[in-house]
């Protein structure tokens, strides 16, 4: 009897045993750039909804960061090609439960911005990102007159840059790890 006990016993414990661990959210640098590929044709949508931020945070004023891909927006740039709409860096936790916030650019006219979005991002073998974006054209009154949309959906490699193409718009985002360790830096002299 006292065996079958321990045996019943050792059997509720072994799930809990063989459980994965779930994992701490982790501090990442977040880096987007949103541009218009002049060369594509504009697609307009609906009008941006009233709740476009519904259910994101707001990125905070004391998590933007210095961007660090003003080369690639220098090089847009200069392209007749492309127009540079939005560039923000920012650091976030990220984790296996998804993570949104609401990212806007230009001045705010009852709860519209002339550039808005969200993104929606969960961390795995690689970043999930899910990237939803208007740009839009306010009237004098402040409404919304005209919106174009991104809408993309993405597995993004973290530490490099990564491109969400959805036609006329597109987004580049860079994912960095700020408290993963340095990679080593390979050996000069491979020993015999």
């Amino acid at each position: 009897m006292r065996l079958f006990r321990s045996l019943t016993l050792l059997t509720l414990l072994i799930p809990v045993l063989v459980a994965p661990t779930a994992f701490a959210d982790d501090l990442y640098q977040v880096e987007m750039i949103l541009v218009r590929q002049n060369a594509v044709p504009a697609i307009v949508s609906r009008a941006a909804p009233e709740d476009w931020a519904a259910g994101a945070q707001p990125v905070s004023s004391d998590s933007l960061r210095t961007p660090s891909l003003n080369g690639e927006v220098a090089k847009l740039t200069a392209s007749a090609d492309y127009t540079v709409l939005l560039h923000k860096a920012w650091q976030q936790p990220l984790g296996e439960t998804a993570s949104k916030v609401a990212i806007s650019d230009g001045k705010e006219q009852y709860g519209q911005f002339p550039i808005e979005g969200t993104l929606n991002m969960k961390l795995g073998r690689f970043t999930d990102v899910d990237a939803d974006f208007w740009v839009n054209q306010i009237d004098a009154n402040g409404m919304v007159t005209a919106s174009e949309r991104l809408k993309q959906e993405s597995h993004t490699k973290n530490g490099q840059l990564n491109f969400l193409d959805n036609g006329h718009l597109g987004l580049l985002i860079k994912i960095t790890s700020l408290t993963a360790p340095a990679p080593r830096a390979a050996p000069e002299e491979i020993p015999d």
